[in-house]
């Protein structure tokens, strides 16, 4: 039980106010962003007073209520600049980061200040913040692999980079009271790279219900992918899968999603002969990735860094097999035999092996995967997600929530 005698802990009972700094929020398409607006839209419907802190998605800046997820809250737009290497990315100047920091803390006087990574907003927070006693609470979605592309760092100076980077999250990290990542797998990672240990692993949680599967049998072979259209992605892994594959199966493939990879791919996928067979839809609104996700045969992500992959969570609960690329977190949700398979990262003939297999399922064993996905998806509901943040904002020992189960409900 905590020590409810220690003024540091917040009763249970009472409404907290919780300042969330992010480098990337919604109209930004990430998995950083959307789940930093789901846990301030869940943290409102419970009661709770949120203001978000994030650079301005264009030169208006300021404080703003703003619509996410169902809820309103206070958006403090910063000052911000387009980082023109990546498509859409804006960021607060590093060098000011601690003075928006200390006007915001002093106006917002939180509960507790929750930091989705240490780059720039997340840094000024945590310093700011801690030199104020008021606690701080940090996740991290940052992976130095999935920005560094977009620099304009010369190859031989990129590993040099990310060790910095690195170590640069560990000073950051060091001034929270607890550091949150989204699976174990990613725990562990951020504690070999950094000098952190305790790292909770907390899955970033989704309502299924917003999601709605169909196990009727398809009409035709669709697979989909969801994502950002950039490197890291390895989306042309993907599509030299799809181009190996079987005519007979007359494969459709939707890329959904925008990015600075997108003009080479469609080249790509006219160089294959598959151009006529996929589907470049760009950004999309939730109803149409819903719904696209509805229809579909089967989600395929080969992507070699996910630290959990909400894109792959959101296929599960719509009731799709899962072909995913053996690597970082997406084991974690991809069972193999169970919901789906995994292949070897970067090897499109194992995934292209793979799709067929799923492709070519008589209905019954198709069925069982489906029904895998939606089973399996329950361990990441984002009620547990809140509840756990909750007791880390109030100063609570918490255990992390179990999410990498079995079918039979047992932790593997």
């Amino acid at each position: 039980m905590p020590d409810t005698s220690d003024p540091a802990h917040i009763p249970d009972t009472a409404p907290l106010k919780v300042l969330i700094g992010c480098d990337t929020f919604p109209p930004d398409v990430n998995g950083a962003a959307n789940f930093a607006s789901r846990l301030a839209a869940g943290l409102v419907q419970r009661g709770h007073e949120v203001v978000v802190a994030a650079p301005a998605a264009s030169r208006r800046h300021g404080r703003f209520v703003e619509d996410h997820e169902g809820a309103s809250f206070p958006v403090e737009r910063m000052y911000s600049w387009r980082w023109y290497p990546h498509d859409w990315l804006r960021f607060v100047l590093p060098w000011r980061s601690r003075a928006h920091a200390a006007r915001i803390l002093d106006e917002v006087k939180p509960d507790v200040v929750h930091i989705q990574s240490h780059i720039v907003v997340g840094r000024g927070m945590a310093r700011e913040a801690h030199k104020r006693g008021i606690r701080v609470i940090a996740t991290n979605h940052f992976m130095p692999e999935n920005m560094i592309e977009h620099t304009l760092l010369p190859k031989f100076l990129r590993q040099t980079a990310i060790r910095l980077a690195w170590r640069d999250a560990s000073r950051t990290f060091a001034l929270c009271e607890a550091v949150t990542t989204p699976t174990r797998k990613a725990a562990a990672f951020l504690e070999a790279e950094t000098e952190l240990r305790g790292v909770h692993a907390i899955s970033c949680g989704i309502d299924a219900s917003l999601y709605t599967p169909s196990l009727e049998p398809r009409s035709e072979n669709r697979i989909v992918f969801v994502g950002r259209v950039t490197g890291e992605k390895h989306i042309d892994v993907l599509l030299r899968a799809v181009a190996s594959l079987d005519a007979k199966l007359d494969v459709k493939l939707d890329i959904v999603g925008g990015g600075d990879q997108m003009n080479q791919l469609k080249q790509l996928a006219t160089t294959l002969g598959i151009r006529s067979n996929v589907n470049f839809t760009g950004y999309v609104s939730d109803e149409e990735l819903r719904g696209t996700l509805t229809h579909a045969t089967l989600f395929a992500m080969p992507s070699i860094a996910e630290l959990q992959s909400i894109a792959t969570m959101e296929a599960m609960a719509s009731g799709l097999p899962i072909v995913a690329a053996d690597a970082m977190a997406l084991p974690h949700l991809v069972h193999n035999g169970e919901n789906g398979f995994l292949f070897t990262p970067g090897d499109s003939a194992d995934l292209a092996e793979k799709l067929t297999k799923v492709l070519r399922m008589p209905q019954d064993e198709l069925l069982k995967l489906k029904q895998a996905s939606l089973k399996l998806i329950e361990a990441h509901d984002i009620q547990r997600t809140l509840n756990t943040f909750e007791s880390l904002y109030r100063g609570e020992a918490v255990t992390d929530p179990v999410t990498d189960v079995s079918l039979d409900g047992s932790a593997s």
